[in-house]
């Protein structure tokens, strides 16, 4: 006959372990967030735009081929990268899914996206097409601006929430990630041939579209939200190339860096985070995170070698050659390009967007580190993920 005292002990240590995985779990997922909401461009775009696009007009995009996702998923996913993005690495240090993209998932498939939704889009913008166009600017890869993206949400939110009348709970409970948005309101600018003053009235607006959606989730119900700033885009190789042998730029002597594209950038950050401070008085039971993008790239771009870029940070992986090993009429994926073979040496990935290796550096300093204002491991604890590389998920 078996001993009752045993028979309770045992199941008290059971309760126990129980009682402390349910801990462990709910530290991780349930006690920080449950669920990320994403919103943005190519930065965080973790598959909408290969889903807008057919496979009829799919080879218009040279991304949606190899190399691309080579490094981590072993083939294309529509990230622009060789490998994760900055919010991959969030979703698995919080031990949830990566984020599914928002585009093709309808019905009650909608429920599978509860704890991690993308309406992110690359080559999206912040301010809405009508007004590039008047500029005179054509955005040909997509039209999914910020409010665009931000309507997403609200039609599907219903579903999200499984009908509940009230999203409150799940939207509070969110980790909402602004972007990176914004830069391709420069960028395609950029490219298309306007000057950096030409873009200096953009930033207020560009600010302002920002500004305006982070007001309509705080009203829905948002309580964490983190808003990046702008890449040092004078650090890109895509300008590097553009602008190589013009007497019209000056460089950084610490980094090789166009000095003016880089006070832009900061102009944009500095213009944001103004708007930021007012709104943390307006609102100061939300939690607005500033995630110093600039700052936390500038490492690598000073000092490469530290961070294991002994490839260099301003010479694309994949390209089509040149000084920086991009070409304007090469790019990446093209049947005449060529990638390296050690991509996590290369902080640049293919001219305009950075390697794995890269977006994870930032990802530390953001995320567990001092870029982001106010820290973001004292609103959530995310310490327990040491070394990153021992980090694995699945799409």
């Amino acid at each position: 006959m078996a001993n009752p005292s045993s028979s309770i002990s045992s199941s008290f240590i059971k309760f126990i372990v129980f009682f402390e995985l349910l801990c462990a779990c709910t530290l991780y997922t349930n006690g920080c967030y449950t669920s990320i909401i994403s919103f943005g461009d190519s930065l965080a775009d973790t598959g909408n735009l290969k889903q807008l696009y057919d496979d009829t007009n799919q080879e218009s995009l040279h991304f949606f081929y190899p190399p691309y996702g080579e490094t981590f998923f072993h083939k294309p996913t529509g990230r622009c990268s060789n490998g994760r993005l900055i919010i991959d690495f969030i979703a698995e240090s919080m031990r949830l899914p990566l984020v599914h993209p928002f585009v093709g998932v309808k019905g009650r498939h909608m429920m599978a996206l509860r704890r991690g939704v993308n309406y992110a889009v690359a080559g999206a913008t912040a301010l809405d097409s009508a007004f590039h166009a008047a500029q005179g600017v054509v955005n040909t890869m997509t039209n999914s601006s910020l409010g665009v993206q931000l309507e997403w949400f609200k039609h599907s939110l219903p579903s999200l929430c499984d009908n509940e009348p009230d999203c409150r709970h799940f939207i509070g409970d969110s980790l909402i990630l602004m972007g990176e948005i914004g830069g391709n309101d420069y960028n395609h600018a950029l490219i298309a041939g306007k000057s950096i003053n030409d873009l200096k009235s953009y930033v207020p607006l560009v600010v302002e579209a920002i500004v305006s959606t982070l007001d309509e989730l705080i009203e829905m119900g948002a309580k964490t939200i983190l808003i990046p700033g702008n890449l040092p885009i004078g650090c890109s190789v895509v300008y590097l190339t553009l602008y190589y042998g013009s007497d019209k730029v000056d460089y950084d002597n610490s980094t090789g860096c166009i000095t003016q594209l880089n006070q832009f950038s900061e102009y944009h950050n500095q213009l944001l985070n103004t708007e930021l401070h007012k709104m943390r008085e307006i609102y100061p039971q939300v939690d607005l995170i500033y995630a110093d993008y600039y700052n936390a790239a500038m490492q690598f771009f000073q000092f490469p070698n530290k961070y294991g870029f002994t490839n260099g940070a301003l010479k694309a992986c994949c390209g089509g050659g040149g000084p920086f090993g991009y070409s304007l009429s090469t790019q990446c994926a093209d049947s005449s390009s060529s990638v390296c073979l050690e991509p996590d040496t290369y902080a640049n990935w293919d001219g305009l967007h950075l390697t794995e290796a890269a977006y994870k550096v930032i990802y530390m300093s953001v995320f567990q580190g001092p870029y982001a204002i106010p820290r973001f491991d004292t609103l959530c604890p995310t310490t327990v993920i040491k070394e990153m590389d021992g980090i694995s998920s699945s799409t």
